[in-house]
């Protein structure tokens, strides 16, 4: 099926993508974010926040956005 997705990780991206039916929002951040702690990042499915149990569905809109930006103090 296809999503768009929105990685607003480093320079950012948004395009469409093909993934498996039975894929969630956690398989889909392990997928493209890979080595990232969930916990820094806003993730959001139709511009609504998810959990990471969330299934996709055809269609949807993915945005994963960091919730700190490396080299900041906090």
């Amino acid at each position: 099926m296809k999503v768009l997705l929105i990685n607003n990780d480093g320079a950012g991206f948004a395009d469409y993508i093909d993934v498996d039916s039975g894929t969630s929002v956690g398989d889909l951040f392990a997928q493209r974010i890979g080595a990232g702690k969930e916990a820094n990042y806003l993730i959001r499915v139709n511009r609504l926040p998810v959990a990471r149990d969330q299934m996709l569905q055809e269609g949807d809109r993915i945005s994963i956005t960091p919730t700190k930006i490396e080299g900041a103090t906090s």
